[in-house]
Protein backbone atom coordinates (compact mmCIF):
# COMPACT_ATOMS: atom_id res chain seq x y z
CA UNK A 1 0.00 0.00 0.00
CA UNK A 2 1.30 3.42 -0.85
CA UNK A 3 0.30 7.05 -0.40
CA UNK A 4 1.16 10.21 -2.19
CA UNK A 5 1.76 13.47 -0.52
CA UNK A 6 0.16 16.29 -1.93
CA UNK A 7 3.32 17.89 -2.63
CA UNK A 8 4.03 14.17 -4.96
CA UNK A 9 0.42 14.18 -6.17
CA UNK A 10 1.06 17.88 -7.46
CA UNK A 11 5.07 17.17 -8.74
CA UNK A 12 3.54 14.23 -10.86
CA UNK A 13 0.93 16.38 -12.57
CA UNK A 14 3.88 19.26 -13.10
CA UNK A 15 5.90 16.71 -15.05
CA UNK A 16 3.47 15.40 -16.90
CA UNK A 17 2.27 19.09 -17.73
CA UNK A 18 5.98 20.00 -18.57
CA UNK A 19 6.53 17.16 -21.05
CA UNK A 20 4.65 18.97 -23.22
CA UNK A 21 4.28 21.21 -26.12
CA UNK A 22 2.30 21.96 -29.18
CA UNK A 23 2.21 22.55 -33.09
CA UNK A 24 4.29 25.82 -34.62
CA UNK A 25 2.27 27.60 -36.61
CA UNK A 26 3.56 26.84 -40.08
CA UNK A 27 1.99 27.79 -43.24
CA UNK A 28 -1.02 24.62 -43.53
CA UNK A 29 -3.53 24.58 -45.56
CA UNK A 30 -6.75 25.63 -43.63
CA UNK A 31 -8.43 22.57 -41.88
CA UNK A 32 -12.18 22.79 -42.45
CA UNK A 33 -14.33 23.76 -39.92
CA UNK A 34 -15.48 21.71 -37.12
CA UNK A 35 -18.55 19.63 -38.00
CA UNK A 36 -21.18 18.32 -35.53
CA UNK A 37 -20.02 15.10 -36.39
CA UNK A 38 -16.98 15.66 -34.16
CA UNK A 39 -19.45 15.00 -31.23
CA UNK A 40 -19.29 11.26 -31.63
CA UNK A 41 -16.48 11.66 -28.91
CA UNK A 42 -18.80 12.50 -26.30
CA UNK A 43 -18.14 10.59 -22.92
CA UNK A 44 -21.41 10.53 -20.70
CA UNK A 45 -20.82 10.53 -17.15
CA UNK A 46 -22.98 7.83 -15.50
CA UNK A 47 -26.30 8.85 -13.10
CA UNK A 48 -25.24 8.90 -9.57
CA UNK A 49 -27.32 8.22 -7.31
CA UNK A 50 -27.55 10.89 -4.58
CA UNK A 51 -27.94 10.24 -0.28
CA UNK A 52 -27.53 13.16 1.57
CA UNK A 53 -26.90 11.84 5.06
CA UNK A 54 -28.40 13.57 8.22
CA UNK A 55 -24.84 14.76 9.50
CA UNK A 56 -24.40 16.63 5.98
CA UNK A 57 -22.47 13.88 4.54
CA UNK A 58 -23.07 13.58 0.63
CA UNK A 59 -23.18 10.06 -1.16
CA UNK A 60 -22.68 9.09 -4.80
CA UNK A 61 -23.44 5.94 -5.79
CA UNK A 62 -22.98 4.01 -9.10
CA UNK A 63 -23.87 0.46 -10.24
CA UNK A 64 -21.16 -0.57 -12.56
CA UNK A 65 -21.51 -4.20 -13.07
CA UNK A 66 -19.43 -5.23 -15.66
CA UNK A 67 -16.53 -6.39 -13.12
CA UNK A 68 -16.76 -7.81 -9.59
CA UNK A 69 -14.65 -4.19 -8.26
CA UNK A 70 -15.98 -1.27 -5.78
CA UNK A 71 -13.88 1.96 -6.10
CA UNK A 72 -14.31 5.18 -3.94
CA UNK A 73 -13.07 8.54 -3.71
CA UNK A 74 -13.79 10.76 -0.79
CA UNK A 75 -13.49 14.39 -0.71
CA UNK A 76 -12.97 15.91 2.98
CA UNK A 77 -13.41 19.89 2.43
CA UNK A 78 -10.14 21.15 3.89
CA UNK A 79 -6.50 20.19 3.12
CA UNK A 80 -3.79 22.71 3.19
CA UNK A 81 -6.64 25.30 3.93
CA UNK A 82 -6.49 24.13 7.48
CA UNK A 83 -2.99 24.15 8.09
CA UNK A 84 -2.26 27.07 10.67
CA UNK A 85 0.14 29.62 9.59
CA UNK A 86 3.78 28.09 10.53
CA UNK A 87 2.08 24.57 10.64
CA UNK A 88 2.49 23.83 6.74
CA UNK A 89 2.19 20.33 6.15
CA UNK A 90 -0.38 19.45 9.10
CA UNK A 91 -2.67 17.92 6.77
CA UNK A 92 -0.24 16.22 4.95
CA UNK A 93 1.26 14.55 7.66
CA UNK A 94 -2.57 13.96 8.97
CA UNK A 95 -3.74 12.05 5.72
CA UNK A 96 -0.65 9.90 6.00
CA UNK A 97 -1.20 8.71 9.60
CA UNK A 98 -5.33 8.49 9.24
CA UNK A 99 -3.42 5.08 7.27
CA UNK A 100 -0.60 4.08 9.84
CA UNK A 101 -3.66 2.73 12.02
CA UNK A 102 -7.13 3.33 12.75
CA UNK A 103 -9.90 1.35 15.32
CA UNK A 104 -9.07 -2.00 16.37
CA UNK A 105 -5.94 -2.19 14.28
CA UNK A 106 -2.57 -0.93 14.18
CA UNK A 107 -0.48 0.29 11.33
CA UNK A 108 0.68 -3.28 10.08
CA UNK A 109 -2.40 -4.65 11.00
CA UNK A 110 -4.46 -2.03 9.10
CA UNK A 111 -2.21 -2.41 5.85
CA UNK A 112 -2.46 -6.41 5.98
CA UNK A 113 -6.08 -5.85 5.99
CA UNK A 114 -5.62 -3.93 2.75
CA UNK A 115 -3.29 -6.13 1.31
CA UNK A 116 -4.36 -9.57 2.18
CA UNK A 117 -7.59 -9.04 -0.01
CA UNK A 118 -5.99 -7.31 -2.80
CA UNK A 119 -7.37 -3.88 -1.74
CA UNK A 120 -5.94 -0.55 -2.41
CA UNK A 121 -6.10 2.09 0.02
CA UNK A 122 -4.34 5.74 -0.15
CA UNK A 123 -4.66 9.14 1.80
CA UNK A 124 -3.40 13.06 0.48
CA UNK A 125 -3.70 16.10 1.71
CA UNK A 126 -4.62 18.14 -1.33
CA UNK A 127 -4.52 22.12 -1.44
CA UNK A 128 -8.53 22.37 -0.32
CA UNK A 129 -9.61 18.58 0.85
CA UNK A 130 -8.00 15.53 2.18
CA UNK A 131 -8.10 12.86 -0.75
CA UNK A 132 -9.08 9.09 0.12
CA UNK A 133 -9.74 6.56 -2.55
CA UNK A 134 -9.59 2.87 -2.68
CA UNK A 135 -10.49 -0.45 -4.66
CA UNK A 136 -11.76 -3.25 -3.64
CA UNK A 137 -13.08 -6.88 -4.62
CA UNK A 138 -16.81 -6.74 -4.57
CA UNK A 139 -16.85 -9.70 -1.72
CA UNK A 140 -14.54 -7.44 0.28
CA UNK A 141 -16.88 -4.54 0.16
CA UNK A 142 -17.83 -5.07 3.95
CA UNK A 143 -14.13 -4.79 5.20
CA UNK A 144 -13.76 -1.72 2.75
CA UNK A 145 -16.34 0.58 4.52
CA UNK A 146 -15.09 -0.85 8.07
CA UNK A 147 -11.99 0.33 7.60
CA UNK A 148 -12.98 3.41 5.31
CA UNK A 149 -15.13 4.00 8.84
CA UNK A 150 -12.07 3.57 11.00
CA UNK A 151 -9.87 5.09 8.89
CA UNK A 152 -12.10 8.69 8.88
CA UNK A 153 -13.22 8.43 12.62
CA UNK A 154 -11.12 6.26 14.95
CA UNK A 155 -7.74 7.16 13.73
CA UNK A 156 -4.80 6.52 16.08
CA UNK A 157 -2.18 8.89 15.75
CA UNK A 158 0.32 7.18 17.54
CA UNK A 159 3.15 8.59 18.32
CA UNK A 160 5.84 6.27 16.90
CA UNK A 161 4.05 6.42 13.72
CA UNK A 162 4.02 10.26 13.77
CA UNK A 163 8.04 10.60 14.82
CA UNK A 164 8.85 8.44 11.52
CA UNK A 165 6.37 9.76 9.46
CA UNK A 166 7.48 13.41 10.29
CA UNK A 167 11.03 12.42 10.04
CA UNK A 168 10.45 10.65 6.82
CA UNK A 169 8.50 13.75 4.87
CA UNK A 170 11.71 15.99 6.10
CA UNK A 171 13.66 13.53 4.36
CA UNK A 172 11.79 13.12 1.08
CA UNK A 173 11.91 17.10 0.68
CA UNK A 174 15.82 17.08 1.15
CA UNK A 175 15.93 14.60 -1.58
CA UNK A 176 13.83 16.38 -3.63
CA UNK A 177 15.93 19.48 -3.67
CA UNK A 178 18.86 17.02 -4.26
CA UNK A 179 17.11 15.74 -7.43
CA UNK A 180 14.97 16.44 -10.15
CA UNK A 181 13.86 19.79 -9.56
CA UNK A 182 11.20 19.97 -11.79
CA UNK A 183 8.26 19.23 -9.62
CA UNK A 184 9.56 21.04 -6.24
CA UNK A 185 9.81 24.53 -8.60
CA UNK A 186 6.05 24.80 -8.35
CA UNK A 187 6.12 25.05 -4.80
CA UNK A 188 8.97 27.75 -4.45
CA UNK A 189 6.58 29.15 -7.85
CA UNK A 190 3.86 29.42 -5.76
CA UNK A 191 4.93 30.20 -2.53
CA UNK A 192 6.58 33.53 -4.66
CA UNK A 193 3.92 34.36 -6.42
CA UNK A 194 1.02 33.91 -3.81
CA UNK A 195 2.79 35.04 -0.86
CA UNK A 196 0.52 35.80 2.73
CA UNK A 197 -2.54 33.57 0.55
CA UNK A 198 -2.93 30.29 1.48
CA UNK A 199 -2.29 29.24 -2.46
CA UNK A 200 1.55 29.95 -1.24
CA UNK A 201 1.56 27.39 1.41
CA UNK A 202 3.22 24.57 0.69
CA UNK A 203 0.68 21.44 0.93
CA UNK A 204 3.34 19.65 2.28
CA UNK A 205 5.21 21.66 4.43
CA UNK A 206 8.84 23.08 4.35
CA UNK A 207 11.45 21.79 6.89
CA UNK A 208 11.24 24.59 9.02
CA UNK A 209 7.15 24.13 9.79
CA UNK A 210 7.48 20.07 9.87
CA UNK A 211 10.13 19.80 12.32
CA UNK A 212 7.83 21.97 14.73
CA UNK A 213 4.44 19.47 14.06
CA UNK A 214 3.36 17.32 17.03
CA UNK A 215 0.63 15.22 18.37
CA UNK A 216 -1.08 17.39 20.08
CA UNK A 217 -0.95 19.64 16.30
CA UNK A 218 -2.75 16.71 14.41
CA UNK A 219 -5.22 15.62 17.26
CA UNK A 220 -6.19 19.73 17.02
CA UNK A 221 -6.19 19.30 12.84
CA UNK A 222 -8.27 16.47 13.19
CA UNK A 223 -11.14 17.62 15.48
CA UNK A 224 -11.05 20.97 13.71
CA UNK A 225 -11.08 19.63 9.96
CA UNK A 226 -12.57 16.39 10.09
CA UNK A 227 -16.35 15.31 9.96
CA UNK A 228 -19.43 14.48 8.18
CA UNK A 229 -20.09 17.67 7.52
CA UNK A 230 -16.94 17.61 5.36
CA UNK A 231 -17.31 14.51 3.55
CA UNK A 232 -17.99 13.76 0.24
CA UNK A 233 -18.19 10.10 -1.15
CA UNK A 234 -18.74 8.49 -4.65
CA UNK A 235 -18.34 4.82 -4.98
CA UNK A 236 -18.59 2.85 -8.45
CA UNK A 237 -18.75 -0.56 -8.76
CA UNK A 238 -20.58 -4.23 -8.21
CA UNK A 239 -22.83 -3.61 -5.50
CA UNK A 240 -26.43 -3.03 -4.75
CA UNK A 241 -27.23 0.16 -3.93
CA UNK A 242 -29.82 0.31 -1.41
CA UNK A 243 -27.76 -2.39 0.26
CA UNK A 244 -24.60 -0.30 0.59
CA UNK A 245 -26.74 3.07 1.11
CA UNK A 246 -27.59 1.20 4.71
CA UNK A 247 -24.06 0.04 5.56
CA UNK A 248 -22.53 3.57 4.30
CA UNK A 249 -25.24 5.27 6.84
CA UNK A 250 -24.81 2.56 9.39
CA UNK A 251 -21.01 3.52 9.53
CA UNK A 252 -20.73 7.25 8.72
CA UNK A 253 -24.32 8.49 9.23
CA UNK A 254 -23.81 10.13 12.90
CA UNK A 255 -19.94 11.00 12.21
CA UNK A 256 -20.21 14.03 14.32
CA UNK A 257 -19.47 17.74 11.99
CA UNK A 258 -16.34 19.20 12.48
CA UNK A 259 -15.77 21.53 15.23
CA UNK A 260 -14.92 24.13 12.78
CA UNK A 261 -16.83 25.98 9.35
CA UNK A 262 -14.62 24.46 6.76
CA UNK A 263 -11.84 27.18 5.47
CA UNK A 264 -12.59 28.77 2.10
CA UNK A 265 -9.51 30.55 0.29
CA UNK A 266 -10.41 34.50 -0.44
CA UNK A 267 -10.29 35.02 -4.08
CA UNK A 268 -6.27 35.76 -6.44
CA UNK A 269 -5.37 38.40 -8.52
CA UNK A 270 -3.00 38.35 -11.21
CA UNK A 271 -0.14 40.21 -10.17
CA UNK A 272 1.05 43.56 -11.93
CA UNK A 273 4.94 44.23 -13.08
CA UNK A 274 7.83 41.74 -12.99
CA UNK A 275 9.16 40.31 -10.09
CA UNK A 276 12.24 37.47 -9.92
CA UNK A 277 13.14 34.52 -7.66
CA UNK A 278 16.18 32.88 -7.80
CA UNK A 279 17.06 29.78 -5.72
CA UNK A 280 20.71 29.14 -5.18
CA UNK A 281 21.65 25.54 -5.85
CA UNK A 282 25.71 26.11 -5.49
CA UNK A 283 26.33 22.58 -7.20
CA UNK A 284 23.88 22.60 -10.14
CA UNK A 285 24.55 22.31 -13.87
CA UNK A 286 21.23 23.08 -14.48
CA UNK A 287 18.50 25.84 -14.29
CA UNK A 288 14.70 24.82 -14.39
CA UNK A 289 12.95 28.06 -14.85
CA UNK A 290 8.60 28.53 -14.19
CA UNK A 291 7.42 31.88 -15.67
CA UNK A 292 3.65 33.23 -15.09
CA UNK A 293 1.07 34.80 -13.32
CA UNK A 294 -2.49 33.93 -12.06
CA UNK A 295 -4.71 31.93 -14.17
CA UNK A 296 -8.59 30.52 -14.17
CA UNK A 297 -10.46 28.65 -11.17
CA UNK A 298 -12.18 25.44 -12.19
CA UNK A 299 -15.16 26.88 -12.48
CA UNK A 300 -14.86 29.27 -15.22
CA UNK A 301 -16.77 29.39 -17.88
CA UNK A 302 -13.98 29.70 -20.39
CA UNK A 303 -12.10 26.56 -18.86
CA UNK A 304 -12.44 24.66 -22.30
CA UNK A 305 -10.83 27.53 -24.11
CA UNK A 306 -7.88 27.56 -21.75
CA UNK A 307 -7.75 24.17 -21.98
CA UNK A 308 -6.95 24.33 -25.70
CA UNK A 309 -5.71 27.52 -25.39
CA UNK A 310 -2.96 25.54 -23.51
CA UNK A 311 -3.01 22.89 -25.21
CA UNK A 312 -1.09 24.49 -27.94
CA UNK A 313 0.86 26.73 -26.42
CA UNK A 314 2.58 23.69 -23.73
CA UNK A 315 0.43 20.79 -23.08
CA UNK A 316 1.36 18.06 -25.71
CA UNK A 317 4.99 16.61 -27.19
CA UNK A 318 4.01 18.69 -30.61
CA UNK A 319 3.24 21.69 -28.72
CA UNK A 320 4.52 25.40 -29.46
CA UNK A 321 7.11 25.69 -26.49
CA UNK A 322 8.80 21.96 -26.47
CA UNK A 323 8.82 22.34 -30.50
CA UNK A 324 11.14 25.64 -30.32
CA UNK A 325 12.82 24.29 -27.03
CA UNK A 326 13.15 21.11 -27.30
CA UNK A 327 12.34 19.86 -30.97
CA UNK A 328 14.19 23.04 -32.92
CA UNK A 329 16.56 23.79 -30.77
CA UNK A 330 17.99 21.13 -28.36
CA UNK A 331 18.13 23.29 -25.40
CA UNK A 332 15.98 21.35 -23.16
CA UNK A 333 13.98 17.45 -23.31
CA UNK A 334 10.97 18.90 -22.15
CA UNK A 335 9.36 22.38 -21.95
CA UNK A 336 5.34 22.50 -21.51
CA UNK A 337 2.74 24.82 -19.56
CA UNK A 338 0.22 24.24 -17.04
CA UNK A 339 -3.10 25.56 -15.57
CA UNK A 340 -3.45 24.21 -12.18
CA UNK A 341 -7.33 25.30 -11.78
CA UNK A 342 -8.89 25.64 -7.77
CA UNK A 343 -11.72 26.85 -5.68
CA UNK A 344 -10.07 30.36 -7.09
CA UNK A 345 -8.17 31.07 -9.80
CA UNK A 346 -4.04 28.97 -9.77
CA UNK A 347 -1.24 29.28 -11.43
CA UNK A 348 -0.82 29.62 -15.37
CA UNK A 349 2.74 28.63 -15.62
CA UNK A 350 5.31 27.89 -18.59
CA UNK A 351 8.11 25.94 -17.38
CA UNK A 352 11.69 24.19 -18.46
CA UNK A 353 15.17 23.52 -17.74
CA UNK A 354 18.52 23.67 -19.54
CA UNK A 355 22.04 23.78 -19.06
CA UNK A 356 23.49 26.40 -17.10
CA UNK A 357 25.20 28.06 -19.75
CA UNK A 358 22.34 28.39 -22.25
CA UNK A 359 19.62 29.69 -19.19
CA UNK A 360 19.50 32.97 -20.98
CA UNK A 361 19.21 31.58 -24.70
CA UNK A 362 16.14 28.93 -23.42
CA UNK A 363 14.24 31.89 -21.28
CA UNK A 364 14.30 34.57 -24.10
CA UNK A 365 13.04 31.83 -26.21
CA UNK A 366 10.15 30.56 -23.90
CA UNK A 367 9.33 34.61 -23.47
CA UNK A 368 9.10 35.46 -26.79
CA UNK A 369 7.18 31.99 -27.89
CA UNK A 370 4.68 33.35 -25.30
CA UNK A 371 4.93 36.81 -26.27
CA UNK A 372 4.25 35.78 -30.07
CA UNK A 373 1.00 33.25 -28.86
CA UNK A 374 -0.46 36.01 -27.00
CA UNK A 375 -0.43 38.11 -29.78
CA UNK A 376 -0.91 36.15 -33.09
CA UNK A 377 -2.94 33.02 -31.10
CA UNK A 378 -3.79 29.94 -33.59
CA UNK A 379 -4.85 29.54 -36.79
CA UNK A 380 -7.37 27.10 -38.23
CA UNK A 381 -5.43 23.96 -39.15
CA UNK A 382 -3.85 24.26 -35.35
CA UNK A 383 -6.95 24.28 -33.45
CA UNK A 384 -8.39 21.87 -35.66
CA UNK A 385 -5.46 19.41 -34.56
CA UNK A 386 -5.76 20.88 -30.91
CA UNK A 387 -9.43 19.73 -30.79
CA UNK A 388 -8.81 16.34 -32.29
CA UNK A 389 -5.95 15.91 -29.16
CA UNK A 390 -8.36 17.03 -26.22
CA UNK A 391 -11.16 15.08 -27.49
CA UNK A 392 -9.17 12.28 -27.86
CA UNK A 393 -7.13 12.23 -24.87
CA UNK A 394 -10.55 12.45 -22.85
CA UNK A 395 -12.59 9.49 -22.66
CA UNK A 396 -9.54 7.47 -21.66
CA UNK A 397 -9.83 9.63 -18.08
CA UNK A 398 -13.06 8.32 -17.76
CA UNK A 399 -12.86 4.27 -18.60
CA UNK A 400 -12.28 2.70 -14.92
CA UNK A 401 -14.50 2.57 -11.61
CA UNK A 402 -11.53 5.03 -9.98
CA UNK A 403 -11.94 7.53 -12.26
CA UNK A 404 -15.53 7.80 -12.55
CA UNK A 405 -14.99 7.88 -8.63
CA UNK A 406 -12.76 10.51 -8.51
CA UNK A 407 -14.19 12.92 -11.26
CA UNK A 408 -18.43 12.80 -9.30
CA UNK A 409 -16.10 13.55 -6.08
CA UNK A 410 -14.56 16.20 -8.12
CA UNK A 411 -17.49 17.64 -9.41
CA UNK A 412 -19.51 17.84 -6.59
CA UNK A 413 -16.49 19.09 -4.65
CA UNK A 414 -17.01 22.07 -6.72
CA UNK A 415 -20.41 22.37 -7.17
CA UNK A 416 -20.36 21.55 -10.78
CA UNK A 417 -23.24 19.10 -12.49
CA UNK A 418 -22.80 15.83 -15.31
CA UNK A 419 -22.62 18.80 -17.96
CA UNK A 420 -19.33 19.01 -17.50
CA UNK A 421 -18.23 16.00 -18.66
CA UNK A 422 -21.33 15.31 -20.33
CA UNK A 423 -21.07 18.68 -22.54
CA UNK A 424 -16.90 18.61 -22.61
CA UNK A 425 -16.84 17.13 -26.70
CA UNK A 426 -19.73 19.69 -27.87
CA UNK A 427 -18.16 22.45 -26.38
CA UNK A 428 -14.74 21.63 -27.88
CA UNK A 429 -16.27 21.27 -31.20
CA UNK A 430 -18.46 24.59 -31.11
CA UNK A 431 -15.50 26.80 -30.19
CA UNK A 432 -13.54 29.15 -33.03
CA UNK A 433 -10.65 31.11 -32.84
CA UNK A 434 -12.38 34.37 -31.52
CA UNK A 435 -13.02 32.18 -28.38
CA UNK A 436 -9.89 31.06 -27.79
CA UNK A 437 -7.61 34.30 -28.62
CA UNK A 438 -10.05 35.85 -25.85
CA UNK A 439 -9.08 33.10 -23.47
CA UNK A 440 -5.43 33.60 -24.42
CA UNK A 441 -5.60 37.42 -24.12
CA UNK A 442 -7.53 36.63 -20.68
CA UNK A 443 -5.01 34.17 -18.89
CA UNK A 444 -1.40 34.24 -20.93
CA UNK A 445 0.04 37.09 -19.04
CA UNK A 446 1.93 39.72 -21.12
CA UNK A 447 5.59 39.95 -20.82
CA UNK A 448 5.44 42.91 -18.89
CA UNK A 449 3.22 41.00 -15.53
CA UNK A 450 5.80 37.81 -14.97
CA UNK A 451 6.34 36.46 -11.90
CA UNK A 452 9.95 34.09 -12.66
CA UNK A 453 11.20 31.36 -10.13
CA UNK A 454 14.59 29.96 -11.06
CA UNK A 455 16.47 27.20 -9.49
CA UNK A 456 20.48 27.00 -10.64
CA UNK A 457 24.12 28.30 -9.77
CA UNK A 458 23.38 31.71 -8.66
CA UNK A 459 27.07 32.53 -9.49
CA UNK A 460 26.71 31.89 -13.21
CA UNK A 461 22.77 33.09 -13.68
CA UNK A 462 22.47 35.79 -11.24
CA UNK A 463 23.29 38.62 -14.11
CA UNK A 464 20.89 36.74 -16.42
CA UNK A 465 18.03 36.40 -13.93
CA UNK A 466 18.08 40.14 -13.24
CA UNK A 467 17.34 40.68 -16.90
CA UNK A 468 13.66 39.81 -16.16
CA UNK A 469 13.36 41.52 -13.27
CA UNK A 470 13.67 42.85 -9.44
CA UNK A 471 15.51 39.42 -8.02
CA UNK A 472 15.02 38.18 -4.83
CA UNK A 473 17.40 35.63 -3.71
CA UNK A 474 17.69 32.43 -1.44
CA UNK A 475 19.07 29.61 -0.90
CA UNK A 476 18.08 25.58 -1.68
CA UNK A 477 19.19 24.95 1.15
CA UNK A 478 17.29 27.01 3.44
CA UNK A 479 13.93 25.17 5.08
CA UNK A 480 11.36 27.02 3.39
CA UNK A 481 10.07 27.91 0.03
CA UNK A 482 9.12 31.98 0.46
CA UNK A 483 12.33 34.59 1.06
CA UNK A 484 12.11 35.30 4.71
CA UNK A 485 11.23 38.73 5.78
CA UNK A 486 14.38 40.90 7.74
CA UNK A 487 14.72 39.18 11.06
CA UNK A 488 11.94 36.23 10.36
CA UNK A 489 13.23 32.52 10.79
Amino acid sequence: MKAFTGRAALAALLMASSAGAQETKARAPEAPKAKPAEVRDAVTLPKATLVELKNGAKLLLVEKREVPLVAFSARVRGGALGDPEGKEGLAALTAELLQKGAGARNAQQFAEAVDSVGGMLSVASGREALNIDGQFMARDTVLMVELLSDLLRRPRFEQAELDKMRERMVSELAAEKDGDLRGLIGTYFQAFHFGAHPYGRPVGGSEASLATLEREDVLAYAKAQLGGDRLILSVVGDFDTKKLTKQLEAALGDWARAATPAPVAPPTEPVKGRRVLLVDKPDATQTYFWAGNTGISRTDPSRVDVNLANTVLGGRFTSLLNTALRVKSGLTYGAGSLVLAQTQSGPFAISSYTKTESTEQAIDMALDVLARYRQEGMDDATLSSAKEYVLGQFPPTLETGPQIANKLSELAFYGLDASDVDQFASQVASTDKARIQAAIQRVVPSREDLTVVLIGKASAIREVARKYGPVTEMRITDPHFSPRAEGKK
